[in-house]
């Protein structure tokens, strides 16, 4: 294992000349997974991100590891399904960092879909992973499941499984493993590699042959006499100022898996905008004071969205919007006003004993989904599958859910290898059944479970904090614990995560500001009020060393993550948020008046339908008497 630190940064800056087989440009799960099976296939694979890791939407997702039940309804079958593959391999093989998730589905008076309805989905859904595992339960029964929920109008409900994760750890195990050569775990080894991830004799760090670098910017693409996309120009973006002169990369063939903001790259070579940038916002609330034991799905009382409540390391989540987010997408995105009403109506309208107020509320996260625009008026309308574009040598990934990273990665590098002299030896590689994560093969290989993968002294840890670092660390949850100090294993206070945790990350995970350890490492700036800022002190006492900060680097960094946690983390000015009573009072009104509108549209359709059959049944008549008088006709 190579630490990420800043005198690793340095040597790695100076490999990106080498020739390169790909370059993919993006640092989100998609980057990820694709670099994951690159490594796999033995590609010489090169990912640049020019902020952190998981930066943009694959670190302020909803978490949740799911097929997309409401994907299904819409006529999405395939991307369900592959949802669903997905959600269950990931199940299997990364127990600590995929976990299950129950669901609750409230139905109520007035719902557009049926009992019946949502039990063919539903057994669908389990169909397509192979088991039953869903059910219905009467109202009383369902208040027991959630005992918060509003009684008024409650039909029932369902119960159903799917599956949640820390989205920014998940995309940072695979860009580890797919470096240190983890992905290789398949029987072949890649080149430069074995499947225990150590360097093959004679091979070192100016030989990577898997490289991934955070804070590189891929500011302008490079072209061939004849045009052809074959490499970046790169620009390091770790400090304030650009640190280094640009580099040029060059490389057979360059992914643009930027999400959202896959349309720059492409403006590049005269293609045609085509992403509808939506931006999804989250509420956090502490556990104790918004208590659900599973997800509780259920809809808005305005628009009739789908909203989901449910646990996650310790919190509740309360989301998720979809509205329009236009570019520039820049700074990073943040709940507005509305939409904290929106949800706040959300909770207030199907959770009432609870009497919750923004004062509850410890933050607020929103990510931009990169969704492919069609011109459709409702933003939830558009679909969620991905897109493969080959446009001047460029190939862009783009759209898609964090639960299809693998099959977004498998239909990029198709692509690529058929610009390769041996593609289709790697391309029958490509679709052998093989592990996700490393931990399952390894385990495998001993005859074990994936959970029962060693851990050199893990042995005094409780199983679920062993779980817990062998899921999120994988093979580096050894050296994790072998570099704790005095009290490092003790629970960082509110979180489920090890103070060992965060000095690892100082240590070895590619922190180049405050915000990427608290944010996406250790995740403090969404678990704890004000971002962690009053766990500070012992913050730094311990992060600080690691980093090689000076104490003015070290004021510098906490100034700026506290501007960052006060201006997208927390709530927005109270005077910009609208008064979510009153939106539900207007809206029930309205659903009133659509009510009566419904009535009067039932009795008109009642009458005419009554007026149909008096209609139907005189012209019965009328032929019968017809038929009989030809008869008497017929015998006189």
């Amino acid at each position: 294992m190579t630490p990420w630190n800043a005198a690793w940064r340095a040597r790695a800056w100076q490999q990106l000349r080498a020739e390169w087989d790909i370059v993919i440009v993006g640092g989100g799960i998609a980057g990820a997974g694709i670099l994951h099976e690159a490594a796999r296939l033995g590609l010489r694979a090169l990912l640049v991100e020019q902020r952190d890791f998981a930066w943009g939407t694959s670190s302020r997702s909803s978490k949740l590891v799911h097929g997309g039940l409401r994907y299904l309804r819409t006529g999405q079958v395939g991307l369900t399904r592959a949802s669903v593959q997905g959600r269950e391999q990931l199940l299997a093989e990364g127990a600590g960092l995929v976990h299950p998730l129950g669901f609750l589905l409230a139905q109520y008076e007035g719902d557009g879909a049926g009992q019946l309805v949502y039990g063919a989905g539903l057994a669908v859904y389990d169909l397509m992973a192979l088991q039953w595992s869903h059910r219905y339960y009467s109202p009383a029964d369902f208040q027991m499941l959630a005992p918060y929920i509003s009684p008024t109008g409650l039909r029932g409900g369902f119960q159903y499984n799917d599956a949640q994760t820390d989205d920014a750890r998940l995309v940072l195990r695979l860009i580890r493993e797919a470096v240190d050569g983890g992905a290789a775990v398949d029987g072949g080894a890649a080149d430069g590699f074995s499947p225990g991830g150590e360097e093959s004799p004679g091979e070192g760090d100016d030989e990577r042959q898997v490289l991934a670098l955070n804070y590189a910017r891929a500011k302008e693409l490079l072209r061939d006499a004849a045009g052809e996309i074959v490499g970046v120009r790169l620009v390091d973006t770790s400090g304030d100022e650009v640190a280094r002169t640009p580099v040029d990369v060059r490389a057979r063939a360059v992914i643009n898996a930027t999400g959202a903001w896959a349309d720059f790259l492409r403006g590049q070579v005269g293609a045609e905008a085509r992403l509808r940038p939506l931006r999804g916002s989250h509420l956090v609330f502490p556990a104790w004071r918004f208590p659900v034991a599973q997800a509780i799905s259920f809809m808005h009382p305005v628009d009739g969205r789908p909203v989901f409540a449910f646990p996650w390391e310790g919190v509740t989540l309360l989301g998720t919007t979809d509205v329009d987010c236009p570019p520039p997408l820049d700074a990073d995105p943040s709940i507005t006003g509305d939409e904290v009403a929106y949800l706040m109506a959300a909770v207030t309208a199907q959770f009432p004993a609870l009497g919750l107020t923004l004062d509850d509320i410890s933050a607020t996260f929103a990510g931009i989904r990169p969704v492919i625009g069609s011109g459709k008026v409702d933003p939830s309308e558009e679909s969620r599958d991905h897109v493969v574009w080959q446009e001047a040598g460029l190939l862009t990934v783009t759209g898609g859910k964090l639960t299809t990273f693998r099959q977004i990665g498998r239909q990029a590098l198709e692509q690529v290898c058929g610009r390769l002299d041996d593609g289709e030896a790697r391309l029958a590689r490509l679709h052998e059944d093989a592990p996700v994560l490393w931990t399952a093969a390894e385990a495998a290989a001993g005859g074990d479970e994936a959970t029962s993968a060693p851990l050199p002294g893990g042995e005094r840890l409780p199983e679920e904090t062993r779980r817990r670092l062998l899921g999120r660390h994988g093979r580096e949850a050894a050296d994790l614990l072998a570099a704790a100090g005095p009290g490092d294993l003790e629970a960082i206070p509110g979180t489920t995560a090890l103070w060992a945790e965060l000095r690892w990350a100082a240590r070895a995970e590619g922190v180049a500001h405050l915000d990427d350890l608290l944010l996406r490492r250790v995740r403090l700036g969404l678990l704890l009020p004000r971002g962690g800022g009053d766990l500070m002190p012992h913050v730094r006492a311990i992060a600080q060393p690691e980093l090689g900060w000076d104490d003015a680097r070290w004021a510098d960094e906490e100034r700026r993550y506290r501007r960052l946690i006060a201006a997208a983390y927390a709530l927005p000015d109270r005077r910009d948020i609208p008064d979510w009573h009153a939106l539900l009072a207007t809206s029930r009104v309205e659903r009133e008046q659509a009510a009566v509108e419904r009535q009067a549209r039932g009795r008109t359709r009642q009458r005419r339908g009554a007026a149909a059959l008096l209609a139907a049944a005189l012209l019965l008549i009328v032929l019968w008497l017809l038929s009989r008088h030809r008869e008497r006709a017929g015998h006189g």
